[in-house]
């Protein structure tokens, strides 16, 4: 599976200029981790998260002083998302899914955003990814029966689905059909394995 896949498309941005307080109300009201930061071009420049948003922001509780303890010295908190966002790692809509979640837990991000030619046309996040591998086996079975009806009978393919690992016996036994059918198996969201052959061979 590929990024373009599972992304979302409609993603919810910010600018260099949106007020940093701006970013952590979009961040508070969507539920989301961090938010992409792109130009007035759609350009992605930047990605900003609740962590550098969070730095510096909260006062200390001042009932704290009326036990003679002095507040710990903080830094102005950022009034802009230009001044907090960094540099993002990015993923194209042709990213294969297993290289998303590499890079993911690698990291310890939990969005990516999705990018073609340096401008942002999506995002996928450890959601997404986790919606892929948990659909239905009945599901999963339906859509390539429906895929494998491109290449001919659909009678001719024997199909079983068990937790997301998928084989399928084709009767007629063609070396080219079984790599297309491959193919399109493993293009199916929620499988995890694809095991193919002629009949005398599974």
């Amino acid at each position: 599976m590929r990024t373009r896949d599972v992304m979302t498309t409609e993603v919810v941005i910010v600018t260099p200029d949106t007020a940093a307080r701006e970013a952590a109300r979009q961040l508070a009201e969507h539920g989301y981790t961090a938010l992409p930061v792109v130009d007035a071009t759609g350009t992605l420049v930047g990605v900003v998260s609740e962590a550098e948003l969070l730095r510096d922001r909260l006062p200390q509780d001042p009932r704290w002083l009326v036990h003679g303890q002095p507040p710990k010295a903080r830094r102005a908190p950022a009034d802009l998302v230009d001044e907090v966002m960094t540099t993002p790692r990015t993923v194209t809509p042709n990213t294969d899914l297993a290289e998303v979640a590499d890079l993911m837990l690698q990291h310890g991000i939990r969005s990516v955003p999705v990018v073609r030619d340096n401008r942002l046309v999506g995002i996928v996040t450890r959601r997404d990814l986790l919606k892929s591998i948990s659909r239905a086996d009945w599901i999963i079975e339906a859509e390539i029966r429906n895929r494998l009806g491109m290449i001919g009978d659909p009678r001719r393919w024997v199909v079983q689905v068990s937790g997301g690992k998928m084989s399928i016996v084709d009767k007629m036994d063609n070396d080219t059909d079984r790599h297309v059918a491959e193919v399109l198996a493993r293009a199916v969201a929620g499988v995890t394995d694809v095991r193919i052959a002629a009949p005398e061979r599974i």
